[in-house]
């Protein structure tokens, strides 16, 4: 099954013949876009979905599509509240997860900001930092005993990683001028870095942890970009690929995007997959090209010493608040 599948694969088809009734996942950002996708293709096949969301009432009304895919194949979905970019509210919805005490069999840390104007958040980091990084690395880290033996964590990362690695002296951007992409890219290159070393801390127990590249699709994600700067980002893109001789960039279906993170969480080799950066339901191959755009991941995503440093500090930024 595993050679038929690619670019154009969706999370439906990565699921063709596969029961996951028992199966517990806990998916954060469920209410639009490839996390909604990653919940129905869930639910559809009989698995328990936890949706960790930041606005309970919008997702309530956002996820009528998960609930009948529940009730059609047998699923179940609920919801948790979670603000990724507040500690308090982290540690509050762990603590929720904790006292319910049962295990899941797959993490799947989806939900995240791209892009965003220079904010701080109530804890005093880059906002983007803390919600696609920092604010998961607190979740996953408080509830790991709930991870089942030979569970998975799949954690998205994106092809903005080839941008900018972290800067583990400046996070926030407090001795240096901010760019908004270049902020997200790094914080890309955190949740990576995530995966590699929260791998390497349980691999004993089973559990593998993996970072994904679901593919560029049009979701709500962009709308900080204005209509003109994404157009005018999609041709810097186009234009960087065609110099490197590279096929054109291609938008994926969300169904299609959501389909990296449903093999990596259910179907794929544990072994293979265990502290690797995805693309297109495969491992991707190192390129260190300078070309951002170009497909692949850097070396640094994946630089075990760097990952052990992010780890150290990390906790020392959410112990001090």
């Amino acid at each position: 099954m595993t050679e038929q599948l690619g670019a154009k694969t969706t999370a439906e088809e990565v699921l063709a013949g596969i029961d996951l009734t028992g199966k517990r996942f806990l998916v954060t950002g469920i209410s639009a876009g490839i996390g909604l996708e990653t919940a129905r293709a869930l639910v559809a096949k009989g698995a328990t979905v936890i949706g960790a969301v930041r606005d309970l009432a919008r997702a309530e009304a956002a996820t009528a599509a998960v609930r009948d895919a529940a009730s059609q194949g047998g699923g179940k979905l609920a919801l948790v509240e979670i603000d990724l970019a507040s500690l308090r509210s982290v540690r509050a919805c762990a603590d929720e997860l904790l006292t319910d005490g049962k295990p899941f069999d797959a993490i799947i840390a989806n939900a995240g900001v791209m892009a965003t104007p220079f904010e701080k958040t109530v804890d005093g980091f880059e906002l983007q930092f803390a919600a696609n990084y920092l604010g998961h690395f607190a979740l996953i880290t408080r509830i790991e005993r709930l991870l089942a033996d030979n569970a998975r964590v799949v954690i998205l990362s994106s092809q903005a990683h080839r941008v900018a690695d972290v800067d583990l002296g400046d996070p926030g951007f407090e001795r240096q001028e901010y760019e908004p992409f270049v902020a997200y890219g790094r914080s890309k290159t955190a949740t990576s870095l995530f995966a590699v070393e929260f791998d390497r801390r349980h691999r004993e127990r089973g559990i593998r942890a993996t970072s994904v590249m679901p593919g560029n699709s049009m979701t709500d994600l962009a709308r900080h970009f204005s209509p003109e700067a994404l157009q005018g980002l999609f041709e810097t893109v186009g234009k960087a690929r065609a110099e490197a001789g590279l096929p054109p960039p291609e938008l994926k279906e969300i169904p299609q995007a959501a389909a990296t993170s449903v093999w990596a969480a259910v179907v794929a080799d544990r072994d293979e997959i265990g502290g690797r950066y995805l693309e297109d339901c495969a491992v991707a191959p190192i390129d260190d090209t300078p070309n951002p755009f170009a497909d692949g991941v850097k070396s640094y995503a994946l630089d075990a010493d760097k990952a052990r440093q992010l780890w150290s500090l990390s906790e020392q930024w959410i112990n001090v608040v």
